[in-house]
């Protein structure tokens, strides 16, 4: 739940059906992530990080601020990635307050997920003050927009944030990501991509359709975000095929039901039950922690699927997503990624 920005009104499409038949195989994975156990990977366990440099996409607010604040502490390098540089500048206040000494440590990059150029440019802002790249969380996304919302590029605003957007950025920096590994012990160099709970329960069969990307995405603002979630899952495990030989771990997250302004101007009474299974955010950035350092983390689990708060899925019940991964469909979906971006280029 954690990335939805506002509320949304569902749309019937002939897609129901099959949503309401995932959501019911999803269940048990459901009632896991809704409820999950005490963190067992934390910051006390992280240790010193000095030389190292991370990137957190939308850690101005939210999950991304509280990842930064576990990871200051370390000595290591933080970029903060996103669109304000007047809340970044706000956030980067905050998190330094506890040690004003190392204050240099967390930097602000300019990233803009829903404009290419945007994010190319920080790519090449990143690369001229570093050699280097050891974790990058692509923590940031957007859920909840209205159907036919697009990016700068006219990409349907889901896809164009959450999946084409990242995926471009982390080409764009597999330079300093592949340096980092080349220099760094086994499986510490990683690269964390953002799912959510919706990828099992509001993705097509799949995952994804394709037609439905080349079409701009479908009237179901629902199926929308499902589709560029279990997207991610897909990507991730892509990646992991592609970039694994380089040293270099791909794995996916969701960070788990977390307290966000799309619940503001929701009814009293909703939220008192809602409430029951809404966590704080510093609770999923201890999801995003245990996959960007937790040393239970290694070349086996490529592409892994890490649920809340810190804990290796064994199975997803979702096996139509990893049929598709394992039958190809991840290049297919690569590929179509891979057009948005030279469209634009």
């Amino acid at each position: 739940m954690g990335h939805w920005t506002k509320p949304y009104k569902l749309q019937p499409t002939a897609a129901k059906s099959v949503q309401i038949i995932q959501f019911i195989m999803s269940f048990g994975s459901m009632r896991t992530q809704y409820f999950p156990p005490a963190p067992t990977f934390t910051e006390k366990d992280i240790g010193k990080q000095d030389g190292k440099v991370f990137i957190v996409t939308g850690g101005n607010q939210g999950v991304g601020l509280e990842l930064i604040k576990m990871l200051y502490p370390t000595g290591a390098t933080i970029y903060m990635a996103s669109r304000s540089e007047e809340r970044a500048q706000a956030a980067i206040k905050e998190v330094t307050s506890v040690d004003p000494t190392k204050a240099s440590h967390v930097k602000f990059l300019h990233l803009d997920l829903a404009d290419l150029n945007s994010v190319r440019s920080a790519a090449a802002a990143f690369a001229d003050q570093e050699s280097r790249l050891d974790i990058l969380w692509n923590n940031a996304g957007v859920g909840g927009q209205p159907v036919g919302s697009k990016t700068k590029q006219g990409i349907e605003m889901h896809m164009g944030v959450n999946v084409i957007g990242p995926l471009l950025f982390t080409e764009l920096l597999l330079p300093q990501i592949k340096a980092a590994a080349a220099s760094s012990p086994k499986d510490s160099v990683r690269i964390i991509w953002t799912s959510s709970w919706m990828a099992e329960g509001g993705s097509p069969k799949g995952g994804f359709v394709l037609e439905d990307l080349k079409n701009g995405g479908t009237k179901d603002a629902y199926n929308n975000y499902g589709t560029s979630k279990a997207s991610n899952w897909i990507i991730a495990n892509e990646a992991a095929n592609r970039w694994g030989k380089d040293g270099i771990i791909s794995v996916v997250q969701n960070p788990g039901n977390l307290q966000t302004q799309i619940y503001d101007t929701q009814p009293k009474l909703m939220m008192f039950f809602v409430n029951m299974i809404l966590y704080p955010p510093k609770q999923g950035a201890y999801t995003e922690l245990f996959a960007g350092l937790s040393p239970e983390i290694t070349e086996k689990h490529q592409g892994a699927y890490i649920i809340p708060w810190g804990r290796i899925q064994p199975r997803n019940p979702r096996e139509d997503i990893y049929e598709a991964i394992e039958s190809g469909k991840g290049k297919e979906l690569w590929d179509w990624c891979e057009e948005q971006i030279k469209a634009h280029a």
